[in-house]
């Protein structure tokens, strides 16, 4: 029987097979090199491009609520409504790099000890979550959601960051963005916007599928006058000076009368039962005295606790006349 021809290789250039363990290892290895690489890619693009869809649009769609935005450029969106996200989301959005440590830490205090559950998530933390990945909870988001802050202040400057939170967060059922928002609820785009409505527009983000900013009720309603008072502040302090750096800000502008609210898909699903409380931690800012108060916590606004009935006091009788001793 003839012998098989040996191969011409050398021996100390033939291939050995890997082992499964082997296989394994490399694989996990390229897949994780996939994701950076990938990743780091994805997030310089986003600074460039706009977002054209999300996982939260697409949850919307696919559930039958539709999904509406209406881009509109950071140089464009009126000011108070880029104020009034840092008073309500991120006070310290100009100075942090992506993490409040603090608003984690307190958060996490706050939830040890019991009762509603907040969290301490950054407005660059929302903007990870809207652009990338998805909602709700979870050490795999949580995790994958840190990445992608850390890249988003690595890569894109805070203006951006800013102008992509404003475009893809929810301000509604079924409505995504500022500008949306603002058609949605006041008649006219976001451009020119008063600062009570840029403050309700941005009380509604924590719990958009549970608040409407027309005719706010409840907790709704005190927030967003809090979130008014505060605009002043940020302006005063310059909290939002980051946002407008290397750029001209856009002009200040008389909103226009409000019109009839434009019908979106999911208005139906919109509650008017009174609202629970906040959720996430509300930023601290420093309070003013000489800072008026909107409308809605204007003392004429406020209930008082009805006086109690007054009980009628009976004066004592006038002491009677001294009579002469009688005679005797």
């Amino acid at each position: 029987m003839a012998r098989r021809p040996q191969s011409t290789i050398p021996r100390y250039k033939r291939r050995r097979p890997r082992s499964l363990p082997g296989r394994i290892i490399s694989f996990v290895i390229k897949l994780i090199l996939i994701f950076l690489i990938g990743s780091v890619l994805w997030v310089l693009a986003y600074r460039f491009i706009n977002p054209p869809i999300t996982a939260t649009m697409v949850g919307d769609l696919l559930a039958g609520r539709g999904a509406t935005r209406d881009w509109m450029s950071i140089k464009t969106i009126d000011r108070d409504m880029v104020r009034a996200a840092i008073a309500g989301e991120d006070s310290k959005f100009c100075t942090h790099n992506g993490f409040d440590f603090e608003a984690i830490e307190d958060a996490m205090q706050r939830n040890a000890s019991g009762g509603r559950i907040r969290g301490g998530s950054t407005i660059s933390q929302q903007t990870a979550k809207n652009a990338f990945l998805w909602q709700g909870g979870g050490y795999v988001r949580k995790g994958l959601e840190a990445w992608f802050t850390m890249l988003e202040e690595a890569l894109w400057p805070k203006q951006r960051i800013m102008e992509v939170y404003l475009n893809l967060a929810e301000t509604g059922i079924g409505t995504y963005g500022a500008n949306a928002g603002s058609q949605r609820y006041f008649g006219h785009d976001a451009s020119a916007m008063s600062p009570i409505e840029a403050a309700r527009i941005a009380a509604v983000l924590p719990l958009p599928k549970k608040r409407g900013a027309v005719a706010p009720k409840g907790f709704t309603r005190r927030y967003g006058g809090t979130i008014a008072a505060r605009i002043g502040v940020v302006a005063r302090d310059g909290l939002d000076a980051c946002v407008y750096q290397g750029i001209v800000p856009p002009p200040n502008k008389t909103p226009p009368p409000n019109k009839a609210p434009k019908a979106l898909p999911g208005e139906e699903y919109e509650s008017a039962q009174p609202l629970p409380p906040l959720e996430n931690v509300v930023s601290e800012l420093p309070a003013t005295a000489d800072q008026p108060l909107p409308p809605e916590q204007n003392a004429a606004n406020v209930a008082e606790p009805a006086p109690a009935p007054e009980t009628p006091v009976t004066e004592p009788p006038p002491p009677a006349e001294e009579q002469p001793p009688p005679a005797q």
